[in-house]
């Protein structure tokens, strides 16, 4: 009999820190784009993401990825896994 193997379909996201003003937290807005249905032009939609962050090694400006997790808090669906890119 074969191992059960799990595989890991768990949201990942790219964006940039918006808020990082509570303690283990920061406010990440993701990006991206979708077709209008009816003039066919596409448009920039920003939703914005609650992601933990452990090291509170984040900050405004940085552009980092996340990944879909257990629920941690009451909006925390998200934790950070690398921050990719820091500001300047």
């Amino acid at each position: 009999m074969d191992p059960i193997v799990k595989k890991n379909n768990k949201k990942m996201l790219v964006g940039i820190v918006t808020s990082d003003k509570m303690d283990k937290t920061v406010v990440v807005a993701v990006e991206g784009r979708v077709l209008h249905p009816l003039y066919k032009k596409y448009i920039t939609r920003t939703k914005k993401y609650k992601a933990h962050d452990a090291e509170n090694q984040a900050s405004i400006g940085d552009r980092v990825q996340i990944q879909e997790c257990r629920p941690v808090s009451k909006d925390k669906r998200f934790r950070l896994t690398a921050v990719l890119e820091k500001a300047r």
